[in-house]
């Protein structure tokens, strides 16, 4: 006979950890991406592309 899987449970904390790194690296990359934008919206202005 096979025993039966153990289920694990993971405690609230690593599952908060997890989710925490999730936002944090969202963030990051929402930042990046308004900071290329302006590099890009600087460049385009110094081209003469903008108003």
């Amino acid at each position: 006979m096979a025993d039966a899987p153990i289920k694990t449970e993971r405690p609230k904390w690593q599952t908060l950890r997890r989710v925490g790194w999730l936002v944090l690296i969202w963030a990051c990359s929402v930042a990046a991406l308004g900071v290329a934008a302006l590099g890009m919206r600087l460049i385009m202005s110094l081209a003469g592309m903008t108003r």
